[in-house]
């Protein structure tokens, strides 16, 4: 069993509920191994723009950040680690990608798990590895490919 810690510091309610947040973490870890816990934190962009600048020296808010749970040695705990996600920048990005927002949800948090199992995207190859995965899981749930454009109609 996959756990999951939703902590909501946002006063925004436009976000997934918990059990499509569940249903987006077990899809991504339903091969057989150990149960894995997960913090998914929701925040605005003013916390998400602190959080990029002091662990990412980047400034303003990203979309996403990934935090590996890295136990000491000889402890033994089954977190995966933290995913921070900024509520208002996905609705945003959401709407200008013309991307129902639960497809852009999902493809975001996949993206922000696959960090957690330790995927990347810095060089051509990881890159290609990591998107091929998010395809294959968005698959899963009925989401079409986030990397093709959609054809006009």
């Amino acid at each position: 069993m996959n756990y999951l810690d939703i902590q909501i510091a946002t006063e925004n309610s436009d976000y997934p509920s918990e059990q499509q947040f569940q249903r987006w973490v077990d899809t991504v870890l339903a091969d057989p191994g150990p149960d894995s816990e997960i913090v998914i934190r929701l925040v605005d962009e003013m916390e998400m723009a602190e959080l990029n600048q002091q662990y990412r020296h980047k400034p303003g808010p990203t979309n996403i950040l990934s935090f590996p749970f890295e136990a000491p040695a000889g402890i033994a705990l089954d977190l995966l680690g933290d995913l921070v996600i900024c509520v208002p920048l996905i609705t945003q990005e959401a709407r200008q990608q013309h991307k129902l927002p639960e497809h852009h949800w999902a493809h975001i948090t996949i993206h922000g798990i696959l960090h957690l199992l330790g995927y990347d995207h810095i060089e051509e190859t990881e890159a290609e590895e990591m998107e091929a995965l998010e395809i294959k899981f968005l698959n899963v749930l009925n989401i079409a490919n986030p990397y093709q454009e959609a054809s006009t109609q």
